[in-house]
């Protein structure tokens, strides 16, 4: 049977660890209770008769009698053990705040410990409460704004309704009174047209009180301003913000630049040429914010309901472990408080759960309850045991090609013969580009599997939706596949050249292996992960054109990847030049190197990871204000310098340069060990109660933490080798350069977990466990 501190691990919610019931402490401290129990004298046990008149016929009846009356009449009158005294706090005067202490009414033999255990209990017992009363406050004035947001919306769609309407009956009558007109002395308007003016005035602004009644304030709604047209002038000012749309793919993010994009004059806005500003489309964009946030605050209900549920059983689990320690029976007692409490007694999170169900039931799903419950609760993907199947096979199809490879390689002599320079020069370019990219796979995949190992939430991290969220066996699968296929692709090139193929068509299946991986990747078909495929090409989007996008925790956690894979960049940059420039049917691998256009791409190719995460960090600090972010561009300016010096001492060898790339990578080196350190991991804090780390870790074996420090710092000056120059040949060259790309991706795959790992205790140190989504409608007067 699993002890109950293993499943309240296992189940309660990471964010909120702090919060919950230190179960572990409590059983410590009933441990202490159990230890320093001293055995009773005899004198001190109640004795049933006097031991001169010896034992009788009788004594079990009288005993059987005793123990019946004592439960029958006697239950009522047993003495109290504890009691738990209430009192109100008000430290600020506003918020009342209940506390519960505990006094022994009757003495133990080990009162101290007992004391102690009661004290904290208490201690814990105040702080689910006052946690919970927090949280429920928090919630219930969300919901109290959400339904201020959707009576706003439901107004606008009713003006936009009528909006509609009064457009088709005016298109249907404009003819006939056109024609009447100009036999009219009276042309400015008939006492029929009036009326219908007047009346659509007094629906409009019974419309406009309705809104303010929600708290829209409309520009010029004092003065009630009127066009030429008799109607109303007024405006309500709408915030849309950047994040529109959710990470999982429910629509691309609005460009935005400088500032927030407002919508301004919508309701009967006098626009030349007639058009109408309050359009389906950007209603349709509010009520799909307003869905989102009922289904974040559905999400916080939910969990602050488990909440509730596992600290109430916890208390009881703790309180019984008591009772049978010391012999007493408290739990009753006790647990009549804690059912009193507000985390237990409190219905307003079950009621505010029922009302969200009703409202997007009746708004957002058509009254169709079944719908609304797969927006509400979606339900978690489960584990395939075939995933799992083919993540073996194909693990074991890639070890027996990859060996077969090695053969054929060594057989044929790609790897010594100086005459088998071209192949390197053209097929391993190709080649290395999907192994560099399975390899990351395969990483990442592991990262996914220590996130989940470790409870660290990173779906709520990065934003990802928890039905299409990709799992570590699925990045697995994916990883060996891919590999898998283009071990195969290596194998079928090299036993066709050794068949005496034309070099011509050979040469060309890497270039379908990549036109084949193109079209997976932005296949539109619901097949081959497509939400995952769809969301990496939105994040690449994203990254790209960084300073038009408001940056979230996966661009540039994605940005980041990138700039550890320049090399495979610039093995896409010699393969595009190899197939464009038809080099595989000439076989002049140097037309590409030899080219100025060639050259002078290195430079913006090893440039741009660097320059987009540059862009990233000076978005942020104009959305956030924050130096930091300043910093941390300057790292990445630092790393772009250096890259910069390091090309052209390759092609220019001397020692100004030579000075150049030590001073240049050098102080980049530092830089980035820092930031890596101290911003990125929190760690190398002195004041730490763990030695130069922080101080909440989630792996209990701190080694691990100086081992990364140490394998990251390593892995950090692998540039050195650009100095060194451990190279013989071209074929060496090339495979060293290979081997220093893949250490770079596995010290990124090592980066990331500690990386996550940091936002998570962030998450944790702040309770984040649910989004808070921007919403459309804003007051005026918010503005100021």
């Amino acid at each position: 049977m699993v002890k109950f501190s293993k499943e309240l691990e296992a189940q309660l919610i990471p964010e909120w660890k702090e919060a919950f019931v230190n179960y572990c402490l409590l059983k410590k401290q009933i441990k202490k209770i159990k230890i320093s129990r001293k055995p009773k004298p005899a004198s001190l046990y109640p004795i049933a008769h006097h031991s001169d008149f010896g034992r009788s016929l009788f004594d079990p009846v009288r005993n059987l009698a005793r123990t019946f009356s004592d439960k029958l009449f006697s239950s009522s009158e047993k003495p109290e053990i504890i009691q738990v005294r209430r009192r109100n706090s008000s430290e600020n005067g506003d918020d009342v705040e209940e506390i519960y202490q505990t006094e022994l009414v009757q003495l133990f033999s080990e009162e101290d410990e007992v004391k102690v255990f009661f004290s904290r209990l208490d201690e814990e017992l105040n702080k689910v409460n006052q946690f919970h009363k927090s949280k429920e406050t928090e919630f219930v004035g969300r919901g109290e704004i959400l339904q201020k947001q959707l009576n706003i919306l439901e107004e606008l769609k009713q003006i936009l309704s009528d909006r509609k309407k009064r457009n088709l009956s005016g298109s249907n009558s404009h003819r006939s009174y056109n024609s009447s007109a100009r036999n009219s002395d009276f042309s400015a308007g008939s006492p029929g047209e009036l009326s219908e003016t007047q009346s659509e005035t007094s629906r409009t602004d019974e419309m406009i009180e309705a809104l303010e009644r929600n708290g829209v304030n409309f520009i010029n709604s004092a003065t009630r301003t009127k066009t030429k047209g008799g109607k109303p002038k007024m405006s309500l000012r709408v915030d849309i913000p950047d994040a529109v749309a959710g990470a999982d793919g429910g629509g691309a993010r609005s460009i935005a630049t400088a500032m927030s994009v407002l919508w301004e004059e919508l309701v009967n806005n006098p626009r030349s040429g007639g058009g109408d500003f309050i359009t389906r489309k950007k209603i349709q964009c509010a009520e799909k914010m307003i869905r989102k946030a009922f289904v974040e605050l559905y999400r916080g209900l939910g969990l602050l309901k488990t909440y509730s549920s596992l600290n109430m059983i916890a208390f009881t689990k703790i309180l019984k472990k008591f009772d049978k320690v010391s012999g007493q029976q408290a739990s009753s007692s006790y647990l009549k408080v804690v059912k009193r409490s507000q985390f237990t007694s409190s219905d307003k999170v079950v009621r505010l759960m029922d009302e969200v169900e009703s409202i997007f039931t009746k708004h957002f799903a058509n009254s169709d309850r079944k719908k609304a419950m797969k927006f509400l609760r979606p339900h978690q993907q489960k584990d395939s045991h075939m995933v799992t199947f083919f993540v073996g096979l194909f693990t074991g199809c890639f070890v027996s090609l990859f060996s077969i490879y090695i053969i054929l390689a060594h057989l044929s002599g790609i790897f010594t013969s100086g005459a088998q320079v071209s192949y390197m020069e053209t097929v391993y370019p190709v080649f290395s580009v999907f192994a560099l990219l399975s390899l990351h796979m395969f990483m990442y995949g592991c990262n996914l599997f220590m996130w989940k190992s470790t409870r660290i939430n990173y779906t709520f991290i990065f934003e990802f939706s928890p039905t299409t969220a990709l799992r570590y066996r699925d990045a697995f699968l994916m990883g060996t596949t891919f590999m898998t296929a283009v071990v195969g692709a290596m194998v079928i090139h090299l036993i066709l050249r050794a068949a005496g193929f034309s070099a011509n068509q050979v040469d060309t299946i890497p270039g379908v292996l990549l036109l084949i991986f193109i079209c997976v990747l932005i296949c539109p078909f619901d097949m081959f992960y497509r939400p995952t495929r769809f969301c990496f090409i939105r994040i690449l989007r994203n990254i790209v054109c960084s300073p038009f996008y408001k940056v979230l925790m996966v661009d540039f956690f994605m940005a980041d990847q990138l700039t550890s894979q320049i090399p495979l960049l610039r093995h896409l940059e010699s393969t595009a030049c190899y197939f464009m420039a038809q080099s595989f049917r000439t076989h002049e691998y140097n037309t590409c190197k030899n080219g100025r256009i060639y050259r002078e791409l290195a430079y913006l190719i090893s440039f741009s990871p660097y320059f987009w995460r540059a862009m990233q960090c000076i978005r942020r600090w104009w959305d956030e204000s924050n130096t930091d972010h300043l910093v941390n561009m300057g790292k990445y300016v630092s790393a772009m310098v250096a890259a910069g010096v390091r090309i052209t001492y390759a092609r220019e060898s001397t020692n100004l340069w030579l000075t150049a790339v030590l001073v240049s990578s050098v102080v980049a080196t530092l830089y980035q060990l820092y930031w890596d350190f101290v911003k990125d991991w929190g760690l190398l804090n002195p004041k730490s109660k763990n030695p130069w780390l922080r101080d909440d870790l989630v792996l209990k074996n701190k080694n691990f933490y100086y081992f990364s420090i140490a394998l990251n710092l390593v892995l950090r000056v692998a540039w050195i080798e650009t100095i060194v120059r451990f190279r013989v040949n071209p074929v060496q060259s090339h495979l060293l350069d290979f081997l220093l790309a893949s250490l770079e991706v596995i010290r990124r795959g090592h980066w990331n977990f500690y990386r996550v790992e940091n936002e998570h205790l962030n998450n944790v140190g702040h309770f984040r466990a649910v989004k808070t989504v921007p919403l459309p409608f804003r007051d005026m007067d918010s503005d100021d």
